[in-house]
């Protein structure tokens, strides 16, 4: 079992910044993949970025160049820097650990945090 614990959401200006956490626990040695997706109201859940077991980072189009996924193995923890935040970004955002693959919507069978609100508006 894995469990993950976000924090970090809120309110932000458009361009401004917000730091998401993750704090992970549990069997984390199975985990292919970890990362953060996001669902806005109506929309279907999308994958934002990842860190696959190799080393390799992943992004969704839209964040690229703005979003920045990293982790640090000696606190457990996984974060997601946003940078020039558009009202467009505004969505829950969920903590992801999947040991078997990374899909664009993420499997429900994975591991998931319970989410965190921001929202980009003036």
């Amino acid at each position: 079992q894995v469990q993950l614990v976000e924090s970090g959401g809120g309110l932000a200006q458009p361009g401004g910044s917000l730091r998401l956490s993750c704090v992970v626990s549990g069997s984390t040695l199975s985990i292919y993949a970890m990362g953060w997706y996001r669902q806005a109201p109506g929309k279907q859940r999308e994958l934002v970025a990842a860190i696959i077991s190799s080393g390799i980072l992943k992004y969704g189009d839209s964040v690229k160049g703005r979003f920045t996924i990293s982790r640090d193995n000696a606190k457990n923890t996984m974060y997601l820097q946003m940078n020039s935040l558009k009202p467009e970004d505004t969505a829950v955002y969920y903590c992801n650990a999947d040991p078997v693959v990374l899909t664009s919507r993420g499997r429900e069978e994975a591991y998931w945090g319970q989410g965190t609100q921001v929202t980009v508006s003036s």
